[in-house]
């Protein structure tokens, strides 16, 4: 089973990004997914969960209204498009999957983890 994010980058204040995780060995069509992120010298915080049919979704409140999370259950694949980033937002992106159908902002409730792609965002 492998988690496979992608997307990440350098990009300026105020920016876009998209990230992707592709699933592989696995189809987690019926399982709750989230991003999360480790920025330099900090621990690795929740950004974004959605529900196995996308019907249900969570963020932190530092990205409200800014990312966007997504999911195709055809593709096994996870989004998180990115917008107005700041140089805060900058960090490792970890995409996630629990074996479950519901979201969850909890990384304990999560199984299985992407390696991470690492998000830059300059001022």
């Amino acid at each position: 089973v492998q988690l496979q994010a992608s997307g990440g980058g350098l990009v300026q204040a105020g920016g876009s990004l998209r990230l992707s995780c592709a699933a592989s060995g696995r189809t987690f069509s019926r399982d709750g997914m989230g991003w999360f992120r480790q920025a330099p010298g900090k621990e690795r915080e929740f950004v974004a969960a959605i529900s196995w049919s996308g019907g249900s979704t969570y963020y932190a409140d530092s990205v409200k209204g800014r990312f966007t999370i997504t999911r195709d259950n055809t593709k096994n694949t996870l989004s998180l498009r990115m917008n107005s980033l700041k140089p805060e937002d900058t960090a490792v992106y970890y995409c996630a999957a629990r074996s479950g159908p519901y979201a969850s902002t909890e990384q304990s409730e999560y199984d299985y983890w992407g390696q991470g792609t690492l998000v830059t965002v300059s001022s």
